[in-house]
């Protein structure tokens, strides 16, 4: 038997997706947090995965299957005020993936979510952190609400992401 045929390609049981379109202002959040997020954990042994999905929106369920746990960060629009940070997770998820499966963002957490949960593929353990967004202009910067959001919500990320590596690695109860 040759050796590729045995290899397997191994996934990280995490991965933290940051979606959004850094050329519409509020809208490249996800990308900006992702960034931040992944320098704090740049010796996770393969543990997690971080992947800038930009607008790809459908094209990334293939990256959510066979994990453990996602983690999106994106612009999420709530009806509350700009710049406030929501941290979904899960049956919240899933409300909010159904209630908002088309937006004015391009390949947005909630056409991904309520698909993949379709699918069968959402992971155990689903997570979105993000921030209202003020400005969906193309071609502007991050809005004044949402830049003073961002260490705020890199933080409350981070937490997320810091409780999911404790729980994925504790071992089972028999």
């Amino acid at each position: 038997m040759a050796l590729a045929s045995v290899r397997r390609h191994y996934t990280a049981p995490i991965l933290v997706l940051g979606l959004g379109n850094p050329e519409s202002g509020d809208d490249g959040l996800g990308p900006v947090l992702l960034q931040e997020l992944a320098k704090q954990y740049r010796y996770t042994g393969g543990f997690i995965e971080f992947v800038n999905g930009g607008t790809k929106g459908l094209a990334l369920l293939d990256a959510m299957a066979g994990r453990q746990a996602v983690v999106v960060l994106d612009a999420v629009s709530t009806g509350v005020c700009p710049g406030t940070i929501s941290v979904l997770e899960g049956s919240d998820v899933l409300r909010y993936a159904t209630s908002h499966p088309a937006s004015d963002l391009e390949g947005n957490a909630g056409e991904l979510l309520a698909t993949a949960a379709f699918l069968g593929d959402l992971p155990s353990f689903c997570y979105i952190v993000g921030v209202q967004p003020a400005d969906l202009s193309s071609g502007s910067a991050l809005s004044k609400d949402v830049q003073k959001a961002l260490k705020p919500a890199l933080t409350k990320a981070q937490s997320v992401v810091d409780e999911l590596l404790v729980e994925l690695s504790e071992p089972v109860q028999a």
